[in-house]
Parts: structure tokens; C-alpha cells; sequence
């Protein structure tokens, strides 16, 4: 029996997240089906998805594959506590992490979501210098325009500023990079030539506070939510330095850029870095069940389990669902579709279309700038009225014109299915220009 209404019978009683719930619910999108690169709406048309969904979808919607192993274990084992228990197949969920993270990045602790896996590396960051006998590293660095989650330590490391005005002062202490965006950065492609300079605000605070005061830096390697904006040539892997330098933690937030969106498996190693932790989520289940993930270097959990009393719990933190069962299972099926069907190296053949595509749109004049690496893009609107007025409207008028893409501001992130070719890049961009054009 289906349960589920093929229309809702209110709007009103569910409080939408990061949503103009007034607006929306004066003329609704909703969303009733979907399968390969398309949505069905509850009026019966078709809408590809230009944002795999939230960054999340990246082997496509409908997945027989996925949905089959969900099924199968709902009806062997629904539940498993992960406290002091466990079940095959989050040890084997880790197991093919372990076989793909860069570097060392060979142990995998599991929570629910992007924002969770963030919030556990922070404390894995304290956790770990505690254990070495450093607690007083409690400083956390994070980076000006940086989304990393909605929980109290992401918003403290993030600098996005309407996720944070609401909620408080957050976490002491905390410093923030600048973000890498300069006034020369105008529709450039790939990585920009100038700006690893701005990774010096690292070392800055290492002499304003003193090194042994700072217990990590995070960073995405590429900040999706805010626009994809693109690491300057040499950033990276200077902030790596300064950090070796000091002992201080390189936490890389891969849940947008992580799984084959750079045309690498991960932006670290798209980027030749290699982090002491990756934090990931949204397509590591494929979008089909909430999942995330924080890898750790070898180094980070010796320490931290070894300074423990024998058999005694080493890390006090955990959620009732890490690395559930049934997300488990949606895990390795994801997995299994990447292997089989090569998803991360077709991302990589399908990259010089899409960026092609992408910066073909600079000639309309709504179009402020464009920024892209691998099958992600960011598309700056002029500012209307109102900063992300135009955002708004736009979001409708892509839905209308058969279009989803995720708004940020006046921003249009566009991030297809790995699956996408060269049809569905081509009805994307076309759309885009036939909206914007209008402008």
C-alpha cells in the first residue's frame, strides 16, 4: 500500500529547512518522482536535475541497486546498536573508505550527515591533542565564506553569515581565514594564479596566538555552498606546510567535493594534498539515506587509543545511527556503482563539455562571473533589487522551464549526476541561457 499522497493535504504544518516557507508555499515545487537524471513533478513534467539534487546524487536517481540492498537488509537486520556492537557492513563500508581516502585516511568513524561528520572531527581535533598531552590546543580555524553544517562547532568554523547571525557567538576562540576570492578572479577557469598568499593568515595566527594554542584548520578544498570558488594554485598545500610546521590539523570538508566531483575520487587528491582528516557525506549513500563519514590518519587514532586505559572506551562520542545498518547497506551499493561503472574517471572525461558549457554563459549580461573545476560550476547573477532577490526568482523560473539548480544568493551551483552525458549537459546549459537571457 502506498502510503504516501501523491499531493500533500496541507503545506503548513512542515517547517521547510533553508527555505522561503511563505513563498514557497504560495506556489509550490513539489517533487513526486525521479529516476536517471530526471524529476517527475505532481503535475506530470519532466525537470532534470542540474544540482544532483543537493550535491548528493551522484550515480543518478532510482538506483535498482540501492534500493534493492536498503530492502534486503531492512528485512534481515532493521537495527544494530553501534555502541559496544556491531554488524558486517559498517565495517565493510569503512573498509572500501579506507580504500579510496587519500593518504593514510585509513580509519573511518560514521555519523548521519555532513554536519555531523564535521562536528566530529572538530572533536576528534581536541580529542587527539588532549590525548598527546596538549589540551590546551583549542583554538579551531576555519574560513571566511566556508559552509561546514548547521551544528554549534560548523557554525563556528564557517563564515557564511546568515547560517550564523541567529544562533549566538558559537564556540570561543575561533579564527577564520580569508576566503580566496580576489578582484582578479574574474571568469577564470580551473585554479587562479594569484591568492595562495592568503593561506599566510594561518601563520598569522600561529604568531598572534602561538602554535600550541591551535588544534586544527578546516577547509573545503573547493567552498561549494557559497559559490564554488576555487583554490588558488599553491593555498592548499601551503596551509599544509604552515600546519606540518606546527603541529596543527588539516581537516579537508569534502562533503560536497568528495566521491568524483573533481574528476578525482577526492578534491585532496585533485588538488595533491594530503589532509589529516576528510570529512564527507551526501554521496556516499548516493543521497538515499543520510550518512556521513570523518577518515582519520593512522596517526590520529593510534594516539587517541592508545592513550586510553586498557579496554576502556578511547573516544566518548557517537550517534545512535553511526554507520546503521541500513545506511550501510546504501553505502556499499553506492560503491559498487561507482567501481562498476567508473563514475569518478567519467566525471573526469565529461569535465572539458561541462566547462566549456559553463563559461559559453559569459556573454549574457545578468552573468557577474563563473567560476568551475571538474563537473562543478558556479554562476554569479548582477544583483537586482536586493542581494538574492534575483536568486529567488530565478529559482522559479529555472523550475518553469523544466530546470533545478541550487541557489545560493545570486549564485546558480551547477553540479549534474556523474551519469550525465553530453545531451544532458547540453539541455542544461540551454535552459540556463534561455532563463538568464531574459534578464
Amino acid at each position: 500500500m502506498n502510503v504516501i499522497p501523491p499531493i500533500p493535504n496541507s503545506l503548513e504544518q512542515h517547517w521547510m529547512p533553508f527555505t522561503s516557507n511563505r513563498h514557497f508555499k504560495a506556489n509550490p515545487r513539489i517533487l513526486t518522482a525521479a529516476k536517471g537524471m530526471y524529476y517527475t513533478t505532481d503535475h506530470g513534467d519532466q525537470v532534470i536535475d542540474g544540482s544532483a539534487g543537493l550535491f548528493c546524487v551522484a550515480a543518478g536517481h532510482g538506483r535498482r541497486e540501492i534500493a534493492e540492498a536498503v530492502n534486503e537488509t531492512l528485512t534481515t537486520l532493521d537495527y544494530a546498536p553501534p555502541f559496544q556492537y556491531g554488524h558486517p557492513a559498517s565495517f565493510e563500508v569503512a573498509r572500501r573508505l579506507a580504500s579510496i581516502t587519500p593518504g593514510d585516511l585509513n580509519h573511518v568513524f560514521f555519523s548521519n550527515s555532513g554536519s555531523e561528520a564535521v562536528e566530529s572531527a572538530l572533536k576528534i581535533a581536541l580529542a587527539y591533542h588532549k590525548a598527546k598531552g596538549e589540551g590546551q590546543r583549542m583554538r579551531l580555524v576555519g574560513r571566511e565564506r566556508a559552509y561546514h553544517g548547521v551544528n554549534f562547532g560548523g557554525l563556528t568554523v564557517a563564515g557564511l553569515l546568515n547560517n550564523k547571525k541567529a544562533f549566538g557567538l558559537g564556540l570561543p576562540g575561533a579564527c577564520h581565514l580569508r576566503h580566496t576570492e580576489l578582484p582578479d578572479h574574474q571568469f577564470v577557469e580551473g585554479q587562479p594564479e594569484t591568492g595562495a598568499e592568503l593561506a599566510e593568515d594561518l601563520q598569522r595566527f600561529v604568531d598572534l596566538h602561538g602554535a600550541d594554542q591551535i588544534a586544527c584548520c578546516i577547509v573545503e578544498p573547493i567552498a561549494g555552498s557559497t559559490g564554488a570558488l576555487i583554490p588558488p594554485k599553491g593555498y592548499l598545500q601551503r596551509l599544509r606546510e604552515i600546519c606540518d610546521a606546527h603541529g596543527i590539523l588539516l581537516i579537508f570538508d569534502e562533503v560536497i567535493c568528495g566521491f568524483g566531483r573533481t574528476g578525482k575520487q577526492f578534491g585532496a587528491d585533485a588538488f595533491g594534498v594530503i589532509p589529516d582528516m576528510v570529512t564527507m557525506a551526501k554521496a556516499l549513500t548516493n543521497g538515499v539515506v543520510p550518512m556521513g563519514a570523518v577518515a582519520c590518519s593512522d596517526h590520529i587514532y593510534e594516539t587517541i587509543t592508545e592513550a586510553a586505559p586498557g579496554n576502556s572506551i578511547e573516544l566518548f562520542h557517537g550517534y545512535t545511527y553511526s554507520g546503521c545498518p541500513v545506511a550501510s547497506a546504501a553505502a556499499i551499493a553506492t560503491r559498487n556503482i561507482f567501481d562498476e561503472e567508473d563514475l569518478v574517471n567519467r566525471a573526469a572525461k565529461m569535465t572539458p563539455k561541462f566547462q566549456e558549457a559553463l563559461f559559453s554563459l559569459r556573454d549574457l549580461p545578468v552573468v557577474a562571473n563563473i567560476r568551475g573545476y571538474g563537473l562543478m560550476g558556479g554562476v554569479d547573477l548582477a544583483t537586482a533589487e536586493a542581494p538574492g532577490a534575483r536568486g529567488l526568482r530565478t529559482t522559479q523560473e529555472f523550475y518553469d522551464a523544466g530546470l533545478i539548480v541550487k541557489m545560493t544568493g545570486d549564485c546558480a551551483l551547477i553540479s549534474p549526476p556523474l551519469i550525465c552525458e553530453d545531451q544532458h549537459i547540453d539541455e542544461i546549459f540551454t535552459k540556463l541561457r534561455d532563463v538568464l537571457s531574459k534578464h
